[in-house]
């Protein structure tokens, strides 16, 4: 079988196949026939993108168009002061391979409406790390459009929020774009955030990821999951179609 795990595979993911509802899901070898795309490469990209790589995605493409910043380094782990002024998508893959050279990694350019179909065409499910409010609308357009699941997550200050959709519910049904400024999603440029924060909400991002590729079950689809840092407070909520 072309997605069987080789015996190094076997002892590098052994903590993994431990666990007897991932075992029994057969996830693993789930995993390493799956292809991901992650849209962006910053705080809350460098905590799905690590994670995703480690626990042994198949393949995963690199959607990102931004250089490295020194204002990126407090939240964005994957890069280095020796990074800056790098493309952080050709960094990031090169991190990403020595993490796990099982993982078959590719850098793409910056998401774009108009190769949308392209860079979606072979995931099998989409991860949207942006923090660019256009780029999040049009991405969820393009996965609706192409009948695309992907997980949706979100950092600033304090706070983040992750849920997952499909083509039935997408982030305009949640937060209208009409209704945007002010939601959440805002560059950390806007309204900052706390190193922390985007790196916890990606990892929750990550684990949905993995719970939809593995067919584990127990995901976020029709639910809204919020957190606040302050009060350490999370929050379950259920969603409708707008």
């Amino acid at each position: 079988m072309a997605d069987s795990l080789t015996r190094s595979e076997l002892r590098r993911y052994s903590r993994a196949l431990l666990v007897p509802e991932w075992a029994g899901a057969g996830a693993q070898q789930k995993l390493k026939a799956s292809h991901v795309l992650v849209v962006g490469a910053g705080g809350l990209g460098c905590a799905v993108l690590t994670s995703l790589a480690g626990s042994g995605v198949g393949r995963i493409t690199v959607s990102e168009g931004d250089t490295i910043d020194l204002s990126n380094l407090h939240r964005q782990p994957l890069y280095t002061a020796a990074d800056l002024g790098r493309p952080k998508g050709d960094v990031a893959v090169a991190r990403l391979q020595a993490v796990n050279p099982w993982c078959q990694v590719r850098a793409a350019p910056a998401f774009e409406p108009a190769t949308a179909r392209e860079l979606l065409a072979e995931a099998d499910l989409v991860v949207d790390a942006t923090d660019n409010l256009e780029t999040r609308y049009a991405l969820d357009a393009a996965c609706r459009a192409m009948n695309k699941s992907w997980v949706w997550g979100a950092a600033s200050g304090t706070s983040g929020m992750v849920s997952r959709f499909d083509r039935q519910l997408g982030l305009e049904d949640i937060f209208p774009q009409a209704q945007a400024v002010g939601q959440p999603g805002e560059s950390c440029d806007e309204a900052g955030v706390l190193g922390p924060v985007p790196q916890l909400v990606g990892q929750v991002m990550a684990l949905e990821a993995l719970k939809f590729l593995s067919g584990l079950g127990g995901e976020l689809y029709g639910t809204l999951w919020t957190f606040e840092a302050l009060t350490m407070r999370t929050r379950l909520i259920h969603l409708r179609q707008r």
